[in-house]
């Protein structure tokens, strides 16, 4: 029997804060007896819902989440859909073929969102553009010269950019150099996230507020959860670094929790003191370095701190706080715009691991598992949640081959140590940030 930590906290900052209100799916409620259950409905339980509705047309396939769509990673994150990872170091000394199988996960991930989005009409700022990657202080710089060897060793199509090309663009003439590449595309998240819920195919069901508190490891599976009880042959966990709640890879992942703001909208004036470009994302080569976006509804949009908060989001004092840092990063490059406030604030947890990895798999007993997006999900957890659903069902596909290659995860010990190598471990992203922050 595992059982789970009941309290499942949120709050109603990020993305979502944005849009409209959606309408909530009803919890779960009574006893249920159904082929398939998966257990999160972030980018991974979604895409692999969707892909056993394909699969088994006949089959009814429940999809639990413990809050409402878009309340976790998968709506609280910055919306770059990446094609091609950036792997930081001097990458002629370590395995091109693993970047190659990461970036074809990448780049399936990516092919399903853009088929999806478009087939099912969803109204969600997807932008297949491409994004920046920039640099500012000594160390990015040189990760510059890194990354664009890496790039041609790919064969992937990118164009580096120097100061002055960067200002025309961007708007700014903080950034020293970057490097511009094509493939990939901006999106509002929780926008994405609640049209792929409000577009699943007819078998299955969606249930918001739904957390599963106990697993019975039985023939068939049994969930207790706080109102029902639901038999299930297969089950599946998209539950990211959640999944230590229910007793899986408590010594393999933990939580890092970002914080970032959105100006108001820009005025006319201000947007014309900008670059040429109406909308733009800009990832630092720095892995602790700034992540901006110019949004297509006219706000910019900024993160620069991860911190390890025992995997929990931060309160509305704590945020406060971060926008110091937010503020003076905005400032800096954009003080052309110091009189534009921020007007709303957020923070999202990603789960991480020491080195890097993913899970993909069956854990026992027809429990399967795909999570650990170390910050890349968007893409890479959609192709995951796809790939899951086939391998669950017996399906082989390359891709299903391509997450099944992904290295095992290195251990962390148990708490209290694991909260001190936590803290460690993220805040060895900010060595040697400076400018970039």
């Amino acid at each position: 029997m595992l059982t789970a930590q009941s309290k499942f906290p949120t709050d109603w900052h990020g993305w979502a804060e944005l849009l409209p209100q959606r309408r909530t799916t009803a919890a779960v409620n009574g006893k249920r007896r159904v082929p398939w259950t998966v257990v999160g409905a972030g980018l991974t339980g979604l895409a692999c819902a969707r892909r056993l509705g394909e699969l088994h047309p006949g089959q009814e396939i429940l999809l639990l989440d413990a809050r409402i769509v878009g309340a976790a990673a998968s709506g609280r994150n910055s919306g770059f859909v990446v094609a091609t990872s950036h792997f930081p170091g001097d990458t002629e000394l370590r395995g091109i073929d693993n970047y190659r199988r990461i970036n074809r996960i990448n780049q399936q991930g990516l092919e399903l969102l853009s088929r999806q989005v478009a087939q099912n009409k969803i109204d969600c700022q997807w932008a297949r553009q491409g994004f920046y990657h920039t640099a500012v202080g000594e160390m990015a710089q040189r990760e510059q010269g890194n990354f664009l060897r890496y790039l041609e060793k790919l064969k992937v199509e990118h164009e580096p950019l120097d100061r002055a090309t960067l200002q025309a663009l961007l708007g700014t003439e903080y950034y020293r150099t970057g490097t511009l590449i094509g493939d990939g595309a901006l999106v509002q998240p929780a926008a994405l996230v609640h049209g792929l819920a409000d577009t699943l195919p007819n078998n299955v069901s969606l249930h918001e507020n739904s957390a599963v508190l106990e697993i019975d490891e039985g023939k068939p599976l049994r969930l207790r959860l706080d109102n029902a009880e639901i038999t299930t042959d297969k089950l599946i966990l998209a539950t990211n670094y959640e999944a230590t709640r229910l007793g899986f890879l408590r010594s393999y992942i933990v939580g890092s929790t970002l914080a970032g703001s959105f100006t108001r909208v820009l005025t006319q004036a201000e947007r014309d003191s900008l670059g040429s470009l109406g909308e733009w994302g800009a990832i630092s080569l720095h892995s602790g370095g700034a992540t901006l976006r110019l949004t297509q509804d006219h706000r910019i949009s900024i993160r620069n701190t991860a911190e390890y908060h025992g995997s929990r989001l931060l309160t509305d004092a704590q945020l406060s706080r971060r926008q110091v840092t937010h503020r003076n990063a905005f400032e800096k490059r954009f003080p052309q715009l110091k009189q534009v406030p921020f007007e709303f604030f957020w923070s999202g947890v990603e789960g991480i691991t020491r080195n890097g990895t993913n899970f993909f798999g069956r854990q026992r007993n027809n429990i399967y598992l795909a999570g650990g997006y170390n910050g890349s999900g968007v893409s890479r957890g959609t192709a995951f949640g796809n790939a899951i659903a086939d391998y669950a069902s017996g399906v082989d596909s390359s891709t299903v081959s391509d997450c099944l290659a992904s290295a095992p995860a290195a251990w962390m010990p148990p708490r209290p140590l694991l909260d001190v190598a936590a803290f460690f471990t993220v805040r060895s992203r900010f060595r040697g940030v400076g400018l970039d922050r």
